[in-house]
Formats: C-alpha cells, sequence, structure tokens
C-alpha cells in the first residue's frame, strides 16, 4: 500500500477500494487453494463500505488506539500522519461537558448563602433578646467586685427608683439599669432608702449593692457628694440632705454673694462649688460648708493656670462646656464650637444657640432639651437662641476637664454638634448645615429605637 505524505493528496475511496481488491487477490494465491480470505475485524465500516482502520468512520475506540499506536511505531510516518488526520476527522464528535451543571450547583450555594446571611441579620435581634432573657440583664461578676474601689453616692430627697437606679450606673456602682432596678421591682418590701450620702463600692454585684444601701453604717454623717455640672439649687439640696443645715439657712448664706470673694460680675454661688465629695463636722454652719466649696473652686482655677481676672470669663465658658459635652474628649471640641460661633467671620449671628442655656433659664436645670416657645422667649436672659454673644452668667459648676478645654480648645472648624447615642453619649461634630442635618437624621433615628428617652 502506497504510502502519502503531508505534501501529497490523500487517496480517493475508490484507488482505496483498488488496491484493496489487489491484495486481496495476492492473498488469494498465497492461501493456493483457499476459497475465500477472511476480512480485517476493522474493515467493515456502518454503510458497508471497506476501508481501512484508520479511514473507518465506525472503529470502535480499542481498534483506533491500536493501529494508531502501531502505525506510529513501526516508523512508517507517512501513514501514521495520514493515520491520524482521517482518524481525527472520521472520528465521531465527542460529547461536549456541559457547564450547565456547574453553574447550578453554584448558583444553589450562591442562595444558600444569601439565605444564611439574611436570616443570620433577620433573627439577629430575637436571638439577642432570646439570649438576654436567658441570662439575665448584665451584672457585675462577683470576681470583679474585688477589684472595685471606694465611691460616695448621694441619693436625694424624692428620688425614685429610677433615679437611684440611674446613680449607681453613672457613679459605676452597678454594670447595667435593669441589674438593679429589677431587684426593686422584685423586692417585698419596697425598699425605702434615706437621702444623704452612701459609701460603697464601684464593681458591685446588684444584689450586694442593695443590700448594701438598706444596711446600717452605710450611710454617711455630714458628707456630700456634688457631681460636675450640677446647678447651685441642686448642691444646695444636696448638703442639707448629708448634713444636719436646714436647707433654709444654706438658701440665706448663698444669698450674701458679696461674702464669698467673687467676681464682681457674679449675682450667685453658681460656677463656684466645685464638685467634689465633702465630708463636714458636726456643727459647721451653712457659710462654712458654702465657702469651703468655692475655696476649693479657687484651687482649681489656681491649678489649671486661671489669671485672678480671667476667673469669671473661664468658669461661664466651663460651665456650659460641662452642661453641653457628654465624655471628655468631647469636652474640647465642644469648647471650640462656642468659640467659633463667637468669631463674626465664621459665624455671623453670634448666637450659641444652646439648649441647655435655655433650660437653665427656665428653671429646668436637669433637661437640656427646650420647646419652640422656650427658644423664641426673649425675657429668658439665658436664651442664647435669641441674645448673642457669651452667656450672662455660668449655669452649672463644672470640673477640672471643663476648665481645661475652656482654656485649651481643640483646633477645628466645626459650627454644629449633636449627641446622636444618648447612652455612649456619642458626638457628632459638624462644620456644614448639610453634615449636620445628616448627623440629627442619626440622633432623630436613635430616638424612634429608644421611646424610654423620649
Amino acid at each position: 500500500m502506497p504510502t502519502s505524505t503531508p505534501e501529497e493528496p490523500l487517496p480517493s475511496r475508490r484507488q482505496l477500494r483498488a488496491q484493496h481488491a489487489a491484495a486481496e487477490a495476492a492473498a488469494e494465491q498465497a492461501a493456493a487453494g483457499e476459497s475465500q480470505a477472511a476480512p480485517h475485524p476493522a474493515t467493515v465500516a456502518t454503510d458497508g463500505a471497506l476501508v481501512p482502520p484508520w479511514a473507518s468512520e465506525s472503529v470502535e475506540p480499542t481498534t483506533v488506539g491500536t493501529d494508531f499506536r502501531t502505525a506510529h511505531e513501526s516508523g512508517d510516518s507517512g501513514r501514521g500522519r495520514a493515520d491520524r488526520r482521517s482518524l481525527l476527522a472520521d472520528e465521531p464528535p465527542r460529547e461536549k461537558r456541559s457547564h450547565k451543571g456547574a453553574w447550578g450547583c453554584l448558583i444553589v450555594m450562591v442562595v444558600l448563602a444569601v439565605l444564611v446571611a439574611g436570616g443570620y441579620f433577620f433573627l439577629k435581634g430575637p436571638i439577642s433578646q432570646i439570649i438576654a432573657a436567658t441570662q439575665g440583664p448584665a451584672d457585675f461578676t462577683t470576681e470583679e467586685a474585688a477589684s472595685g474601689e471606694d465611691v460616695v453616692v448621694m441619693i436625694h430627697g424624692g428620688d425614685g427608683g429610677s433615679d437611684i437606679t440611674s446613680t449607681l450606673v453613672d457613679r459605676g456602682v452597678v454594670k447595667s439599669f435593669d441589674a438593679f432596678y429589677t431587684l426593686l421591682l422584685q423586692a417585698t418590701p419596697e425598699p425605702v432608702f434615706q437621702p444623704g450620702a452612701y459609701q460603697l463600692k464601684t464593681k458591685m454585684v446588684a444584689s450586694t449593692a442593695l443590700d448594701a444601701l438598706l444596711a446600717d453604717g452605710t450611710r454617711l454623717s455630714q458628707a456630700v457628694v456634688v457631681p460636675e455640672g450640677t446647678a447651685a439649687v441642686d448642691v444646695l439640696q444636696s448638703i442639707s440632705e448629708g448634713t444636719d443645715i436646714p436647707l433654709a439657712d444654706l438658701q440665706a448664706a448663698a444669698a450674701n454673694v458679696g461674702s464669698f470673694g467673687l467676681p464682681p460680675e457674679a449675682t450667685t454661688l453658681e460656677g463656684f462649688l466645685f464638685p467634689a465629695t465633702y465630708t463636714f463636722s458636726p456643727g459647721d454652719t451653712a457659710q462654712v460648708v458654702l465657702q469651703a466649696m468655692v475655696d476649693r473652686q479657687y484651687e482649681a482655677l489656681d491649678s489649671a493656670g486661671v489669671a485672678v481676672a480671667d476667673r469669671w470669663s473661664t468658669i461661664v465658658l466651663a460651665s456650659l462646656i460641662q452642661r453641653e459635652a457628654g465624655v471628655s474628649d468631647d469636652f474640647y471640641k465642644v469648647s471650640r464650637v462656642f468659640l467659633n460661633r463667637l468669631d463674626p467671620a465664621q459665624w455671623e449671628s453670634g448666637l450659641l444657640q444652646s439648649d441647655a442655656t435655655v433650660a437653665y433659664g427656665t428653671g429646668k436645670t436637669h433637661l437640656v432639651t427646650t420647646t419652640n416657645a422656650e427658644r423664641g422667649d426673649a425675657g429668658n436672659p439665658y436664651n442664647t437662641y435669641v441674645h448673642p454673644g457669651m452667656l450672662v452668667g455660668p449655669i452649672s459648676n463644672p470640673g477640672d476637664v471643663a476648665i481645661d478645654a475652656a482654656l485649651h480648645p481643640a483646633d477645628g472648624s466645626w459650627l454644629f454638634f449633636v449627641t446622636v447615642n444618648l447612652d455612649t453619649r456619642e458626638t457628632v461634630f459638624s462644620t456644614t448645615v448639610v453634615e449636620h442635618d445628616a448627623a440629627v437624621v442619626v440622633w432623630q433615628n436613635w430616638m424612634r429605637e429608644h421611646p424610654e428617652y423620649g
């Protein structure tokens, strides 16, 4: 059988038949008497035509592999090339693998992942509530309580259970509001607390704190706690509750402003009763007690490097910062906001627009929120929505941090701030109205989620 090279044309089917017939005739002569030669096992095609194995259109895969390998190994390179070309051309097309199955699996996996993630976020709240209900409110452990430190807590006359609980949380005595308040609601008979100062520890287990408040000897005699930002009228009440001095005596002594050596601008003791924990001796008069607090404020001003001539302006600004700021780090930013608003180049109206000042002028010393009518009242001298410039006087008794912030405001161009989370006291500071409005939306959303603060 002639070989063909890549340059020569492949033989036609007719030529192949002729060549095969000649080969059969030669085989018959060589067989010497055999009547018929057996056909090659792989020469029958499906259409009945006789073709060589490498040209067959219906060669079994095992035969194709054997013939191709044999042709290649025999050294007949020409026929091997033809074999390969014929086999590749005539081999039934292989069924392509479908990728639809793989894509389908991938899609299913993605959908499942999305469903799982969505279910997690959807059920996160309910699951957290179930866990909280099962585990109970957050409370300090006995191990944590072992590292507690001494602290004096003031309970005022008229304080309800929620007021007392809030005080304990603020002073770090109990870990959460619910941990202590739940005990109060469950206690039988209902606990009765005496106004005054109590010696406690920080990080107390709620039940231990309740027992301590009701135990004999916990209430201190002649002790007073004045928290930062407390207004003077409330300081006098605390002194009366923690000592044997009648409130009327304290009010009369406080009215004699000139006897305490205050700056000439002062018309009350507001701003000059330093917030701290005090212990007085039995028999101390109202004048002695109040003078001790004024002297302590002067010590704070002197330690901060405030000149005598600057005491008034420093205390006024510090009292505003103390009432408006949340966490200590924000005191310095709040200070900068108010100073920027006093700069005509940055804030043309000169209005500080502080709700805390308006509330103070209405006598609501515990609030920092106001109504539209209150903000529009020009008869309130502390109304910074109507009266431009610095306050006419202090609105609280500031501590060391507020005084330092008044002296060393942070650098910044902020003109607005809003507390967006009343639990954490997180505050957002803004330079433009657009930024501020966006922060207000965050605050409003938080308030909607926490109606108890409304």
